[in-house]
């Protein structure tokens, strides 16, 4: 089985493109999913004992706000964070691509945010890169709820620069013009990945 690791920055179109590898019945795991169900279970004491006070006592939840404030306030902490979270969401990746094998799926995607960041490429066979401008990454960022300058500004400051990632990239998809054409681009690397063998799920996640 052929895996294929889905990153981009920020605003770069990374949910869209994930949406058309589903269309094509492949199956993509999710990791920002993955983190909200972790911020309402096996992660929350963990989190609570790194960050006191940036969980909701009555919910049972990490309050996300509170959680992203104290980051700002000291970004040391997302070494923590990472620390706690990475190894809890990687166990759930390897349980979806056994599955995924399992079922005799020819491929499967990771869409992973902080791919790169993480040394990730080594657990994938093929990354692809969606990514746009930066004036276009900004106005859709921006244009999200609760979304300041200063919390684009410290997204950013965590993420690789988008040349960085395009030049690690097996596959680049350009996501600042339509959605139609997007989607084209990854009908055409679905198309030219279709019967490659993989050699990461044996390496990494067997």
């Amino acid at each position: 089985m052929l895996i294929i690791g889905l990153t981009g920055s920020i605003g770069m179109g990374k949910s869209t493109a994930a949406a058309r590898f589903r269309s094509h019945g492949i199956a993509v795991f999710d990791a920002d999913a993955a983190v909200h169900r972790l911020y309402a279970g096996k992660a929350v004491p963990l989190i609570e004992a790194a960050f006191p006070g940036t969980t909701n006592s009555v919910s049972k939840t990490v309050d996300r706000p509170l959680l992203a404030a104290a980051l700002i306030a000291d970004p040391s902490g997302f070494k923590r964070l990472e620390a706690i979270v990475h190894p809890l969401v990687q166990a759930e990746q390897r349980e979806f691509l056994q599955e995924q094998a399992a079922a005799g799926a020819d491929m499967a995607v990771l869409e992973i945010p902080l791919l790169l960041e993480t040394g990730g490429e080594a657990r994938v066979d093929i990354v692809v890169v969606v990514s746009a401008p930066p004036e276009v990454q900004r106005q859709r960022v921006l244009a999200r709820p609760g979304i300041t300058e200063e919390r684009l500004q410290s997204l950013l400051a965590r993420q690789m620069p988008d040349a960085e990632k395009r030049a690690k990239a097996h596959f680049v998809v350009d996501t600042s013009g339509t959605i139609e054409a997007s989607q084209a681009q990854i009908d055409t690397i679905i198309a030219k990945l279709r019967g490659r063998p993989g050699a990461a799920l044996e390496r990494h996640w067997s």
